[in-house]
């Protein structure tokens, strides 16, 4: 009874778990092939796939004719939405007709959801001769035959252009640049492009776990995680799983012990060893050496001064490796003569019927043959004395 509560109370738990992470389904769409893909909190407007509910206040886009994806800021009129990084919680935007610098002039972001993620001052200079005279780009989509407009964040230039009397000072503005820029003399850059970032909703950290972001209900606008149609599963539905399935495996897997213990200990207790037999002999011990008599048998030497053996290079003991000595002992083995010291070879014959160095055995010697008795004396004959 106790392991079936313990299962229903974990699938109870399973379905709390994944009912109150359930978000309304909204499907990814763009706008056409290599646009941003466009998923909570963007929404395309007008498309049926995405309704209302499927986007934040603020983070609605359209498909111009061209169906390039559009995104319009309050104050600062329709964007081309180039990128979205849903982990990071950024965009980058452009001018669909390709002046972005004109733009940036204008550009307001208050109203909107969006902050600039790195801003960079720039200056723009009104100059009346040819930018040949400058040696600097200038921004041709603003500029004629009769003036050059120049933008610059470069302190340098900006010393130097302020102090031509051919050039006037437009603007000094904050551009939200994609990458900053550092001693910038050529304006073009400004045609990159911008990079925002939104702090609400916090949905980077779902989209890092592969999960959907969005609404908990279309009543409410509370934010909240789903993992059911990115192939996942929330936290909590992970954990009643493994509570759910876990502790029944767990259970089952100590009583399957209980019983293996068990049936060991019966058979421990039932199983009879066989009693040692004491007359049972040991085999006997096979000793592969030779016999004290043969070992004893073999000749003796006193190593001189000259340390003069039957083999010239013979001057180690190749048991113990040390090199002989005036006055040590030495024995050699008759069949090969080979010389040791005669302890080193004493030890090893006793174990080893063989030479060390040649590895041949040696022939054991043949018992010794008994003395024959001697005559008895020859008594002298009487008379020839």
């Amino acid at each position: 009874m106790d392991i079936l509560k313990i299962f229903f109370v974990s699938f109870f738990f399973f379905l709390s778990s994944t009912t109150a992470a359930t978000i309304p389904t909204c499907k990814t769409t763009i706008c056409r092939r290599y646009e941003p893909l466009i998923r909570f909190p963007f929404r395309i407007i007008n498309r049926t796939s995405q309704p209302k509910s499927c986007g934040y206040p603020g983070f609605n886009v359209s498909c111009d004719t061209v169906n390039q994806t559009i995104l319009e800021l309050p104050n600062s009129g329709k964007f081309r939405l180039q990128a979205i990084d849903y982990f990071k919680q950024e965009l980058r935007i452009n001018d669909p007709k390709n002046c972005l610098p004109q733009r940036i002039l204008s550009l307001n972001l208050s109203g909107s959801p969006f902050t600039a993620a790195y801003n960079q001052k720039f200056t723009f200079f009104n100059c009346s001769l040819s930018y040949l005279a400058y040696r600097l780009n200038p921004i041709a989509c603003m500029s004629n035959t009769n003036y050059t407009v120049f933008a610059s964040s470069s302190q340098i230039v900006i010393n130097s252009l302020s102090s031509s009397p051919s050039c006037k000072i437009v603007a000094a503005v904050e551009v939200p640049v994609e990458w900053p820029f550092y001693e910038q003399i050529a304006s073009s850059d400004l045609s990159d492009n911008l990079r925002l970032s939104w702090s609400e909703p916090k949905c980077g950290k779902c989209e890092r776990r592969s999960g959907q972001c969005g609404f908990k209900s279309n009543s409410t606008i509370e934010i909240g995680c789903s993992y059911s149609s990115q192939g996942g599963l929330p936290r909590g539905a992970r954990y009643a799983m493994m509570v759910g399935a876990g502790v029944p495996a767990m259970l089952c897997l100590l009583g399957l012990s209980s019983v293996v213990y068990r049936m060991l200990k019966f058979v421990n207790r039932n199983l009879t060893l066989p009693e040692l037999n004491p007359s049972t002999a040991l085999p006997p011990t096979v000793v592969r050496g030779l016999d004290g008599p043969t070992i004893d048998s073999y000749p003796k030497v006193v190593l001189g001064e000259s340390r003069r053996l039957p083999k010239p290079d013979d001057n180690v003991c190749s048991i113990c490796l040390s090199e002989y000595k005036p006055k040590e002992t030495l024995k050699t083995i008759p069949h090969c003569l080979h010389c040791f010291h005669a302890e080193c070879i004493d030890e090893w014959l006793v174990l080893n019927a063989s030479c060390p160095v040649c590895r041949n055995a040696p022939h054991r010697l043949p018992p010794p043959l008994s003395t024959p008795p001697l005559p008895p004396p020859q008594l002298p004959l009487p008379g020839t004395m």
